[in-house]
């Protein structure tokens, strides 16, 4: 048998090429388009223009070394405060990365809404919210939520919206976007891959949370959940 020709092998190398680049594009395009296109009617842009609901979950984000909320983290709290003086929820749940004693998101989004007067018996503290998908799971799991207002900034909404639903929670975003972020385009690129990590968990590998732990219902009293 005569071996392929230069020119053939080129060709055919360069069509698999092709069909490899055409592969990657639409497994990473298809899941973006889906949970923007799903997610978006499920998502408004101040509190006043929410449900009422169960509980906000207020998201984790960076937290400095003094114990300060950054600006995206602080005005995701601004927004859960307003939601829970409106009347809007009766809970608030926070939920955030507190893996280790040199770091804690959780305790620090605690001490911001106390300090905002949101009394500390409606306050839910969530030390294993690791991600999204974590913290979707554990307020379904642990917490027994089924109704919400995911507050986090617009770029990530999406994703965190329809993670929520997907997971079996009524949810709605409500938009945390109080001033610009000099890092928002950044994390808005970063939002890509995470769509797509996000689909495969909930669609295909289906992971249980790093830890989930006995039922602490949204109703009862938020102070069992301080650690």
């Amino acid at each position: 048998m005569n071996p392929l020709s230069s020119g053939r092998r080129g060709r055919i190398l360069a069509l698999v090429g092709v069909v490899i680049l055409f592969a990657i594009v639409i497994g990473g395009l298809l899941p973006n388009l889906v949970i923007m296109g799903l997610a978006a009617s499920h998502v408004v842009p101040d509190p006043e223009a929410a449900p009422s609901a169960q509980v906000a979950i207020v998201l984790g984000a960076k937290v400095y070394p003094d114990g300060s909320p950054s600006p995206m983290l602080a005005d995701r709290l601004e927004t859960a405060v307003a939601l829970y003086k409106q009347g809007k929820v009766r809970k608030l749940l926070l939920s955030g990365d507190h893996g280790q004693k040199t770091y804690d998101e959780v305790n620090a989004m605690l001490q911001y809404v106390l300090a905002s007067g949101v009394p500390s018996p409606d306050v839910f503290t969530d030390h294993a919210g690791f991600s999204t998908y974590e913290t979707m799971y554990r307020a379904r799991d642990v917490f027994q939520v089924t109704q919400a207002l995911v507050v986090t900034q617009r770029f990530h909404l999406a994703r965190a919206v329809y993670t929520a639903r997907c997971l079996g929670l009524e949810a709605t975003g409500v938009e945390a976007d109080l001033r610009p972020y000099f890092d928002e385009t950044r994390f808005s690129l970063r939002e890509w891959p995470a769509r797509m990590k996000a689909f495969l968990e909930l669609h295909l590998t289906k992971p249980e949370p790093t830890y989930l732990g006995p039922p602490l219902p949204i109703d009862g009293d938020g102070r069992a959940t301080r650690g």
